[in-house]
């Protein structure tokens, strides 16, 4: 014998089996590493734990960062500016270093995001040139980025300098 449910009843039950309800454009947080949402620019650590990609998942570009390890997304508070165009992440050995671009204001910056530390510095600060593709040594050390400083796309090297803390395996060390 079936019984009629109340449709306020009904409706409870519903939002409960779907872990909730999302109003308005905001898609709840990401849980899957694929989704239905544009998921483009994979970047892998040296180690093959890190992925950093670009998505659009919460309605704009951003760079999320998931641990193939633990099988989660893993927050990181400023790496991505509001209102900015983000592409092309490129990670170091451990996935310390994130590189990236990014464009507030319609001209791409390279970003360099540190995770031990939690910020952003703008590496191209004040470099009036157009660049692209950014990469990172797998130690965090050196930048690789295409620049149209002589009119063409040419190929530029960063040095961070030695002052930098490198991005190391636990009990590697290190001989200059």
């Amino acid at each position: 014998m079936y019984r009629r449910i109340p449709f306020q009843l009904w409706l409870t039950i519903l939002i409960l089996s779907l872990g909730g309800c999302s109003f308005g454009n905001t898609p709840s947080a990401p849980v899957t590493l694929n989704s239905k949402y544009h998921d483009e620019q994979p970047a892998l650590s040296g180690d093959g734990r890190w992925l950093a990609f670009i998505s659009n998942r919460h309605g704009t570009s951003e760079v999320l960062f998931y641990d193939l390890t633990q099988k989660r997304f893993v927050s990181l508070p400023n790496l991505n500016q509001k209102g900015a165009i983000h592409e092309s992440p490129s990670l170091s050995r451990t996935g310390r270093y994130i590189v990236y671009l990014s464009s507030p204001q319609g001209k791409p910056d390279i970003i360099l995001y540190d995770r031990a530390t939690k910020r952003s510095d703008i590496l191209t600060q004040g470099y009036r040139h157009w660049v692209r593709n950014p990469q990172i040594s797998p130690d965090g050390r050196y930048v690789v980025f295409e620049s149209a400083r002589r009119g063409q796309w040419d190929i530029e090297v960063m040095d961070r300098g030695v002052a930098i803390e490198l991005d190391i395996p636990d009990g590697e060390v290190i001989t200059p």
